[in-house]
This record gives structure tokens, sequence and C-alpha cells, in this order.
């Protein structure tokens, strides 16, 4: 699984990163997770506001912090 957090690096960006890497250690998941900062790359996925999270290719949130649940919700529906 491969998830990319989307962002310059701001404290809302590093907030998802940490949401991020605790839910995908609970649920015991082979992660690679990797910070995208260029705004190119950043545009490339549509997304205009950050933070963005992007699950396996699939831009699953971005413009706010998805809640411990959501990112749950969508790590277990892309290990299926």
């Amino acid at each position: 699984m491969k998830i990319k957090v989307l962002g310059p690096g701001c404290a809302n960006c590093k907030r998802v990163e940490q949401i991020a890497r605790r839910k995908v250690e609970k649920l015991g998941l082979t992660a690679e997770i990797e910070k995208v900062t260029d705004y190119g790359e950043i545009m490339a996925y549509g997304v205009m506001s950050t933070p963005g999270l992007v699950i396996d290719q699939k831009v699953v949130a971005y413009g706010r912090i998805p809640t411990n649940q959501e990112v749950t919700d969508w790590l277990i529906a892309a290990q299926n």
C-alpha cells in the first residue's frame, strides 16, 4: 500500500501524516508513507488545497484533516 500526504509541511499536513502512520501501525498494515511537497505534483492529483491524503493513487481527502475513523475506513477498504 502506498500512502501520500500532500502539502508543504504545515501543521495540518503533519497532523494528517501522524494520523495515517498511527492507523497503519494500529491495523498492522504494511504501507509506504511519502510526503509530497512539490506543488506541481500536488496539483497533478487535482488537489488545490492542502493537506491531501492519497491511498494507492486515489485521493481520499483534501483541504481538511480527516477523522481517525475515516482514515481507518479508507485503509481497510484499500486493503481489500
